[in-house]
């Protein structure tokens, strides 16, 4: 995924970047409803994300973790005074209970990972690599509903 960074600064300027430039990120009714500067959560009523057992559906799962982590990043870059375009390089994801509520996904780094490195390695080679993981936690009784794992790449644009 790749944006027009000049609009994004903040969790506001994120969440209508997202809904101006990805159409389906509309349609699953997506909102950021937090970020602490380390963390971001973004979140989707179940009605538009529900499938054929009236539980969320896999695909939105996954579509609303790797936002929230495509997100976080940006927000990292545009702090760091950056632009670069954000992909998703690869991604793993696990799923382990329904979610029969409204979808949260939280991201950040994986631990281990340091924003301070990844910042460095874009300034100085114009590309950077970070290990990005986003949970959907279940509503009822806690526990994780999925989990994911994922490589985002930065790249500056020529």
């Amino acid at each position: 995924m790749s944006a027009d960074l000049d609009m994004i600064y903040d969790p506001i300027s994120l969440e209508r970047t997202i809904l101006e430039t990805i159409p389906m990120a509309r349609a699953m009714g997506l909102g950021v409803v937090d970020y602490d500067g380390h963390r971001i959560a973004l979140s989707a009523p179940l009605a538009p994300n529900v499938n054929d057992k009236g539980c969320a559906f896999g695909g939105s799962l996954a579509s609303l973790m790797t936002l929230a982590a495509w997100g976080l990043v940006n927000l990292k870059l545009s702090e760091a005074g950056e632009q670069a375009d954000v992909y998703v390089q690869d991604s793993s994801i696990s799923y382990l209970n329904p979610v029969w509520d409204a979808l949260t996904a939280e991201a950040a780094a994986e631990p281990g990972q340091d924003w301070a490195q990844f910042i460095a390695d874009l300034r100085e080679r114009g590309k950077a690599r970070i290990t990005m993981m986003a949970e959907v936690a279940v509503a009822e009784g806690g526990g994780v509903a999925c989990r994911m794992f994922g490589k985002f790449v930065a790249k500056r644009s020529p």
